[in-house]
Parts: structure tokens; sequence; C-alpha cells
């Protein structure tokens, strides 16, 4: 019988809102498939943007992505999941994320603190300034 990482590892909180919450990408990225509770993080929304780098638009599907915005404000939710992983898997998130994407630390609606990415570096154009 093998043992399972999450029983002996240290285990964090992934708040996911955007690719990380799908089958696929957590099937390529893990290895298996997460578990996760509905939570919010309360005073960002979501503002669409466009990553250039074409091995991460081809392991996602489109180059159309989501990323957090700090307003401040309490009416602002993004909703996501909050997933349990391993330091082990916080490693292959860090990889998997694109560019200019940081993990920073937050606290969740539930009061959970959890990890979460989010662009830093302002992207070539966003989705709304194309329009």
């Amino acid at each position: 019988m093998s043992r399972d990482n999450t029983q002996t590892e240290q285990t964090e909180n992934l708040f996911a809102y955007g690719t990380l919450q799908t089958t696929a990408v957590q099937l390529s990225t893990f290895g298996r498939r997460l578990n996760g509770k509905s939570d919010a993080l309360v005073g960002y929304r979501l503002r669409m943007i466009r990553i250039d780098d074409p091995e991460f638009a081809a392991a996602t599907g489109t180059a159309d992505h989501r990323n957090l915005e700090f307003t401040g404000n309490d009416s602002d939710v993004v909703e996501g999941t909050a997933f349990a992983v391993t330091t082990s898997e916080l490693e292959q998130a860090d990889a998997y994320e694109p560019a200019g994407y940081e993990r920073t630390l937050v606290q969740l609606r539930s009061g959970v603190n959890a990890w979460v990415y989010f662009l830093t570096a302002p992207p070539q154009a966003s989705l709304a300034d194309q329009n």
C-alpha cells in the first residue's frame, strides 16, 4: 500500500480563482485532483489579462486569464476554492504559474489564511485596454 504524501508532509492552503480549479490542470501540475472548499477573497476583483507565454497558453488552452486586482472595497469579492496542498505541491504550483505571477499569503472570507497567485508586473496590455 503506497503512502499519500499529503498525510506525511505539512499542508498549506492554496486559493485558486482560475485555471488551478480545473481537473486537467490539477492532474498535470500535481498528479492528483485536489480537495478543496469554496471560499472567497474580499477586497479584490478580477481583471482579464493576456499571457504571452505560448507554453502556458497551450497548457491552459487560452492566453486570456483572470488576475486579481486589489481594491480594498468590501463589496468586491473574488469567488474561488481553497485547496489543501503540501509544501512540495506549492513549489509545483510556483513552477506552473507564468512569469510575473507571485505567491502571496492572504486571509479568505472564512478566516483561513491561504496562498494566492496574482500578476505583480503589469501585463503588456490587459484585455480591457484592447477594447
